[in-house]
């Protein structure tokens, strides 16, 4: 095996044979697995500065601006001056706040992040940990922040802060509903919960075959980042900054770290899920071919939710809500249904892709027309106000 076709394994075996030649097995196998955990937390940690580069300048060309231009070539410094700039702040906390939770809160945000990343197939062989439940997994710490807004919220001892913890529980909860059963929609045609399974078993991308599930994870993963148009839990137009009014420095930074790093997640995930991962020519020969082939997958769902940040206005609360209980929950139920039974009817045939797609659109098709039916209804029971009497001349 040649090092330029698989770097990581390569190094992994160097390092394990070295730290054995030096320590005894358990002490080896302890120390090895450390150090890849450092290794994958801190690849996010600096995927993070190119994000938010990344971010503000792809936002400042939907809005005719240039963006960052002044630190560095083509501004890719800024994020650097920022940084120094938030460790050069003073770190303050309210009078009356929980100051250990206050504390904690941040380091949550971002690990709930970084957890994440520990069940993410890079490329064949090339994964933190192999588990047999790991869309189950990123459920479960996905939730994490959720826990650290409410954390932020109730330890600051603001009101604005409060505010926006409440709609967080509200936002949040509410959309991991859809989120979670169109989760199980790749789990169905995988037949299975483990992430490696699900870029095996895509030789037809699960996007071809359930394309509606794709588009409610995209629309409910965005809500769960908390950003435009579902950017309720920090309107600073109404709450100032919601549940991180009162964090200053790099507290502050992280929590706006996180955020960045999480919209990225979301299209990794959103490419291992339904984009086929790191499949693609080549990759089982040549490892690292996968790795590229996920990032560039990665970055087509980080486009989407960066073009629907910098285009949209933020949407009222009870719209939010209307649309996640009202649109998206019944249609991903009813999409997880009518996938279980076509994909048993379907799954030793060669209509399994056309039967599935069709599927996908008979639920589109209906959904779209009730909507339209509840719409026209709506409009014909809205009440009529009497006219206003107007000053009219002589």
């Amino acid at each position: 095996m040649s090092f330029w076709s698989d770097p990581i394994r390569v190094i992994n075996e160097w390092l394990t044979g070295l730290l054995a030649s030096l320590l005894p097995e358990a002490w080896a196998t302890l120390l090895s697995n450390v150090i890849g955990v450092v290794a994958v937390s801190s690849f996010g940690l600096i995927l993070v500065i190119f994000l938010i580069w990344l971010e503000r300048k792809v936002a400042a060309r939907f809005q005719d601006r240039i963006g960052p231009n002044r630190a560095g070539p083509y501004g890719l410094l800024q994020t650097i001056a920022d940084i120094v700039k938030l460790l050069t702040k003073e770190d303050s906390i309210p009078e009356k706040a929980d100051k250990i939770t206050f504390n904690l809160a941040p380091i949550i945000s971002m690990i709930a992040v970084l957890l994440i990343w520990a069940v993410v197939p890079f490329a064949p062989g090339w994964i933190g940990t192999d588990l047999n439940v790991g869309v189950l997994y990123i459920a479960a710490v996905g939730s994490f922040g959720i826990l650290s807004i409410l954390m932020a919220g109730w330890s600051s001892n603001n009101k604005y802060a409060l505010l926006g913890a409440f709609r967080a529980v509200a936002q949040l909860i509410s959309y991991e509903v859809p989120m979670l059963l169109t989760l199980l929609v790749p789990v169905l045609l995988a037949r299975s919960m483990g992430m490696v399974d699900v870029v095996q078993d895509q030789s037809v991308w699960f996007i071809a075959l359930a394309p509606l599930a794709g588009i409610i994870f995209l629309v409910s993963s965005i809500a769960e980042v908390g950003r435009t148009p579902f950017d309720l839990i920090e309107a600073e137009s109404e709450i100032v900054a919601g549940y991180h009014t009162e964090y200053t420095g790099m507290k502050f930074g992280l929590f706006f770290a996180a955020e960045f790093l999480h919209a990225f997640t979301v299209g990794v995930l959103f490419a291992i899920l339904f984009l086929g991962g790191w499949r693609g020519p080549g990759a089982e020969q040549f490892p690292i071919l996968g790795v590229l082939y996920l990032m560039a997958k990665s970055t087509i769902g980080y486009f989407i939710v960066m073009w629907v940040r910098s285009t949209l206005p933020r949407i009222r609360i009870d719209h939010m809500l209307d649309l996640n209980w009202k649109v998206l929950t019944p249609v991903a139920l009813a999409l997880l249904i009518i996938t279980a039974v076509l994909d048993k009817l379907f799954s030793e045939t060669a209509l399994r892709v056309p039967a599935l797609l069709a599927g996908n659109l008979v639920v589109l098709a209906l959904a779209w027309a009730i909507i339209r039916l509840g719409t026209r209804r709506a409009r014909r029971e809205r009440k009529a106000f009497k006219e206003r009497p107007e000053a009219r001349a002589a």
